[in-house]
Order: structure tokens, then sequence, then C-alpha cells
């Protein structure tokens, strides 16, 4: 079942260039995807093809210039509370307690005082850091705080999660850590998630497909068949190496392509 379905979709951006002439930058041009119910996409590209661009746009956060987005067959803006966002900087909110941070959508929400703080206890157990519910972000180490953005936004409930590379701050040993226990939580709540990254590793490790993109649109999807529940160990398998290289072949060819369209402007 297709959870969004995405229809050439556009963003544009006015610059202004130096003599003061403005022009329009295309960013995503003509977007077309399918996100299936259930499923772990990653999409991956280099810098500025528009990877946290369509990720803003899922998530309500600007709006685009053309095309369209569906969720569950219905417009985008028709829908409040069905996603939720994990951002690469923590955002929690440093007066509130841990717990309280895991509360701030079910406020919104309104959800009742005591129904919210069993939920929210729920969540900590999940995510291991039951221990930590009245300590504040300050006292927490950055792959803590990460863990408690995640169990936030599931909190919550959402039916699509967005994710803008949540990892990409973290120590290497962290990130690692982090990679499989977003596994385990998801493999659990079988909740839809969009997730951007630089990693191929990483990209290749958690998702069931990788969108590639490129030129602000997505030029191919490869599909990830590991079996799961997933490992490192996959690392080393002739699949893994295959797919990797594809990967990397992709990007390279990328960069050639725009180098050699620079070479003529």
């Amino acid at each position: 079942m297709v959870k969004v379905r995405v229809n050439s979709l556009k963003r544009e951006y006015s610059l202004t260039s130096g003599d003061g002439r403005k022009k329009t930058h295309s960013v995503l041009n003509g977007l077309n995807l399918e996100i299936r119910e259930g499923e772990f996409l990653t999409l991956l590209g280099q810098s500025g093809c528009g990877k946290t661009t369509f990720l803003n746009l899922l998530a309500g956060l600007e709006k685009n210039d053309g095309g369209q987005i569906l969720v569950d067959e219905k417009p985008l803006d028709e829908q409040c509370f069905n996603r939720g966002f994990v951002f690469q900087s923590y955002a929690l909110f440093p007066w509130r307690t841990v717990i309280r941070n895991l509360e701030i959508g079910l406020e919104i929400r309104k959800v009742k005082k005591k129904e919210r703080r069993e939920i929210a206890r729920r969540y900590l157990d999940l995510i291991g850091l039951r221990a930590f519910e009245n300590q504040y972000p300050h006292q927490l180490s950055g792959g803590m705080k990460q863990r408690v953005a995640i169990a936030r936004v599931l909190a919550y409930k959402p039916e699509l999660i967005l994710m803008d590379e949540p990892f990409a701050a973290l120590d290497a040993q962290t990130r690692e850590s982090l990679q499989i226990e977003l596994l385990r939580i998801w493999e659990a709540s079988k909740k839809t998630i969009v997730f951007v990254t630089h990693s191929i590793d990483e990209a290749i490790l958690l998702s069931d497909r990788v969108a590639f993109m490129s030129g602000g649109t997505i030029t191919e999807i490869i599909d990830i068949n590991f079996p799961r529940p997933r490992s490192r160990n996959i690392f080393s398998s002739p699949e893994f190496i295959q797919i990797h290289k594809k990967i990397v072949d992709l990007l390279q060819n990328d960069i050639l392509r725009e180098q050699s369209y620079g070479a003529y402007i």
C-alpha cells in the first residue's frame, strides 16, 4: 500500500545575483516518488540535490511551487498530526525534563496528564532511558539526547517519521550504536520512515529502499533486500559490496556530469 505519493513536485527559490538581477533557482524539478506504508526509505545524493528541501515539504515546513504530495491519498495540507520530524540537532527544550520533552506532542493533542505520563514512560523504557526521566537535556550525552528526540516523535504517534541526518553530529561509536537502536525501534513500531543521510553504509544498513537524488529529482531507486533483523555483519557480504559500489558510481557520475556542465557555463 502506498503511504506517500509524490507527483511532479517542484520547489523554486528567487535569487539575486551580484549585479542585482533576480533569477530563479530550481531545487526540485518534477520529482516523482511512491513511499510504501511501513517502509524505511532513505534519500541519498550530493549536497544541494534537494534531499532536505523534499523532507521539509513532506513535513509541511515549506510550500511547493508545483506538483502534489498525497498522504493516504489525501493532500498533505489537509492533515495536521500525521508527521513527526527528527532533526540533525536534538531540538529538545532545555527548560523541560526528559519526560516532559516526550510529552510535548501529547500536550498538543490534548492528551490528559496521566495518560501522557504513561505513554512517555513507555517510550523511555523502549529507548532505555527511564532512569533519566527527571534529568534535563544538558545532563545527557549527545547520543542520549538523540534517543530522546526519536522517542519524543514516536510518543506523538505519527504515521510518517521524517529524519534529517539525525546521527551526523555524533561520534562514530555512538552513531553505530544508534543505527542499531533505530532499527530495533522501527522494527517494533513499523512506522513509515523517510531518512536523509550522506553515509552510504548507513543508508544500506537501515533501508528497505534507497532513493538516489540528482538535479532535484529521483534518478534511481535501489532495493535493499538483506533480511531483518540486521546487523553490521552485512558489511562484509558480496551483496553489500555490490550495492555500495553502485551508489558510489552514481555519485561519481553525478559529480562528473556537474563538472562537465560547469565547463560550458
